[in-house]
């Protein structure tokens, strides 16, 4: 290959200094914003999924405890706030 000339070939131009930014509108420079929309059901699901971890956090049922106290119940030695008021009003009744 034979090169005759650099005729059609433009000069280089040094490096220019830019004076001025141009200005953008507010359009331009709003970024997009993001959507997400969350289903009824992924709701549900979030819900039911907290419901499962609070349940997990909850201390075991003492099955023997529940039993005694049962038994105490059905034989009238169970002494609970209630009872214990009413006990109370009626000590309050004979002395008064």
């Amino acid at each position: 290959m034979q090169i005759h000339g650099v005729n059609g070939a433009q000069s280089v131009q040094g490096p220019q200094q830019v004076d001025a930014t141009r200005a953008t509108n507010a359009a331009e420079q709003a970024a997009p914003t993001d959507q997400v929309e969350i289903s009824a059901q992924a709701e549900m699901a979030s819900q039911a999924a907290e419901m499962v971890d609070k349940i997990h956090q909850l201390p075991e049922i003492r099955a023997d405890r529940v039993e005694e106290i049962k038994a105490a119940i059905e034989a009238g030695t169970y002494e609970t706030l209630e009872k214990l008021d009413i006990a109370v009003d009626r000590l309050l009744d004979e002395i008064a």
